[in-house]
């Protein structure tokens, strides 16, 4: 069987410590084939603004929660800004590659850059909106989201925290189709992925981005094969964002969020 021709990309994602680095090397690797960035705006103000964020996210997980928003959202930018160190978007127009700054995903303005584009396939890779199926819809193979979990455990938005509880066995990352429910398409590709013990939530999650590299590479070569088949998880309960109790809880367990290395990785020290 000859070799199917790559496949057009649309790349979404949120610049962030957990997953900087795993896109920067995925970008580097794919370049010929993306036809689209989508960088998804943090303090957008359909999502509340940055103080409405700020309060949200004090109300529900209480103080000990800000230093894993500030060490993966807030330090690293300001570190590059200062350094003059360059970000997703110098690096998309370094490479000829078309930059979204999103908004709302699914939106006219979304629309009109895939429809532009023409992607075979959109690609989330820690994206912090939910795609509609209207969206999706705008590429031939749809969506698939990179999820540093073993799905169908820990569906959410920080599924690393709450792996670590059950232990350094339960942690590993799922490439799964994108659907109408969060984190509950078909699975294409899972792998356990066993973490150093006394890692903090923050560096699993970089860790976990790390890995899923070599997965979605081969994920987007059976798609463009059209040979990809996949499994259709049961849907488990959502693990949202912590409570201020079940961080309390964690920490008892050996659990942080964070830990002196993450703030030495968002300072560049690693």
């Amino acid at each position: 069987m000859s070799e199917a021709p790559p496949l057009r990309i649309a790349l979404f994602t949120l610049e962030s410590l957990a997953s900087a680095g795993a896109v920067r090397a995925f970008v580097e690797a794919h370049t010929a084939e993306l036809v689209l960035i989508g960088r998804s705006t943090p303090y957008r103000a359909v999502a509340g603004g940055a103080f409405g964020q700020f309060w949200r996210h004090m109300r529900r997980s209480g103080v000990r929660f800000l230093p894993y928003l500030y060490v993966n959202f807030v330090l690293p930018s300001l570190v590059a800004r200062i350094r003059g160190q360059r970000g997703l978007a110098e690096m998309a127009r370094a490479r000829g590659i078309a930059l979204l700054e999103v908004e709302d995903v699914n939106a006219a303005a979304c629309h009109a850059a895939l429809r532009a584009a023409r992607p075979d396939v959109i690609l989330s890779f820690h994206f912090d909106q939910i795609f509609t199926l209207e969206t999706l819809a705008l590429a031939p193979l749809g969506g698939v989201n990179v999820h540093p979990s073993l799905l169908p455990r820990h569906r959410g938005p920080i599924p690393a925290f709450w792996a670590l509880q059950e232990g350094l066995g339960a942690t590993g990352v799922s490439i799964h189709r994108i659907a109408a429910r969060i984190d509950a398409g078909e699975v294409l590709a899972q792998r356990a992925h066993a973490l150093p013990a006394g890692v903090s939530a923050s560096t699993a999650a970089r860790l976990l981005h790390e890995a899923a590299l070599p997965m979605i590479s081969e994920v987007l070569r059976v798609l463009a094969q059209g040979e990809a088949k996949g499994a259709s998880p049961p849907v488990l309960p959502y693990c949202g964002f912590p409570s201020a109790a079940e961080i309390r809880a964690a920490r008892r367990q050996g659990v942080r969020l964070v830990r002196f290395a993450d703030w030495r990785a968002a300072l560049g020290l690693r």
